[in-house]
């Protein structure tokens, strides 16, 4: 078994990324994307944290997080939102009774400063072009993109080429 080794800070700062089990497009439903806002909302509710940004792709979602200054318990929120996603979609259940629609882990990285940020946030909203499902971050719908260009993060026009900050960037 792995020796995993996260970084659990109170009022940290997160970038993840979250994958379907064997990559299976599950979000190419809308209504599946509808249940994934649903966990997010009622998780939310629940165990505070801000999604400073967010993008869903059919097999994997990328996500900026900040947590609230006492809590560091990114995990419990992340079981929570897989297990309230999973209980929607109609899929066997293995031999332990886990339904198969994610990826058991989840990787995520501490930001560290506002540079990375930044970048890790144009990761984020780039993704969609990245991967071929826009030719434009403003043209996906399941993205904060329009959202930051309304907070002033970016101009409207932001995106039609490869931002050079990410260029080396590969967080699949």
């Amino acid at each position: 078994m792995s020796d995993y080794r996260r970084a659990y800070i109170p009022g940290g700062c997160y970038f993840f990324t979250v994958v379907t089990h064997r990559r299976a497009p599950f979000f190419e439903s809308p209504i599946h994307i509808e249940r994934l806002r649903e966990a997010f909302r009622r998780v939310r509710a629940q165990h505070r944290f801000a999604i400073e940004a967010i993008v869903v792709l059919p097999d994997h979602l990328h996500t900026v997080w900040r947590l609230p200054p006492d809590d560091a318990d990114f995990s419990m929120r992340w079981r929570l939102i897989k297990h309230f996603v999973a209980i929607g979609i109609r899929v066997e259940a293995n031999a332990r009774g886990e339904k198969a629609v994610w990826q058991r882990r989840f990787w995520e990285h501490v930001i560290r400063d506002e540079v990375d940020w930044r970048r890790h946030i144009d990761y984020v909203h780039y993704n969609p072009v990245r991967h071929g499902y826009a030719d434009h971050p403003a043209d996906w719908p399941w993205s904060s993109f329009r959202h930051a260009v309304a907070r002033g993060w970016y101009p409207p026009d932001w995106g039609r080429a490869v931002p050079d900050q990410i260029n080396d960037m590969d967080l699949e």
